[in-house]
């Protein structure tokens, strides 16, 4: 898939939003990626999931690995798509682990799937995690990188369907809230 084509599918499905959003960060925006508007619909999941495995399917991935809660969906179609096992992380008092019995052997080549990528602090904690329980990071694919292309993950290269470059703004400098428009938040823990 092209990046235009993948972009167009998250318009048309609704994953990509206009508007006036509070971020979890505290932050305002004039774009939302809503990755549940997609991910909601199997057929489309598994054709951009196809479409990161295809990035990868001669890098021997034995196990596609996503943090909670979106990672998993995206572990498992991504992992469907290579032939491949799926796994997720979780956090446990704040830290995020493996639990449920999953586990990785030594030198076991992971793929990190995630599917919308701003900082990435997330996804460096899988590495850690990956690399705690002795396997290899082989690399990294996100659904989004709305970092504008900043996002690094070090000695781990990263791969995504596509590349935004979303502006932020402190509400005290938010120009959108300076012309009145109304704010709506956003996320897990916001409400529509």
């Amino acid at each position: 898939m092209t990046e235009k084509e993948v972009y167009d599918l998250l318009v048309e499905t609704g994953a990509i939003m206009t508007g006036h959003f509070s971020l979890t960060s505290g932050n305002h925006s004039a774009h939302y990626v809503e990755k549940f508007n997609v991910l909601q619909n199997p057929k489309m999941t598994e054709k951009l999931c196809k479409a990161m495995a295809e990035h990868f399917k001669d890098a021997k991935i034995e196990t596609v690995v996503g943090p909670m809660t979106g990672g998993i969906i995206l572990a498992h179609e991504t992992g469907k798509a290579l032939g491949t096992r799926a796994i997720f992380t979780e956090r446990v008092d704040g830290k995020m682990t493996f639990r449920r019995g999953f586990t990785l052997h030594e030198g076991e080549r992971v793929l990190i799937v995630e599917d919308i990528v701003t900082t990435g602090g997330s996804v460096r904690e899988v590495i850690d995690v990956v690399k705690q329980f002795g396997g290899i990071p082989v690399a990294v694919a996100m659904l989004v990188d709305r970092s504008g292309g900043k996002v690094n993950f070090g000695d781990v290269p990263s791969f995504a369907l596509l590349h935004m470059d979303v502006e932020t703004y402190k509400p005290e400098d938010c120009p959108l809230c300076k012309k009145g428009v109304p704010l709506t938040k956003r996320g897990s823990t916001g409400k529509k």
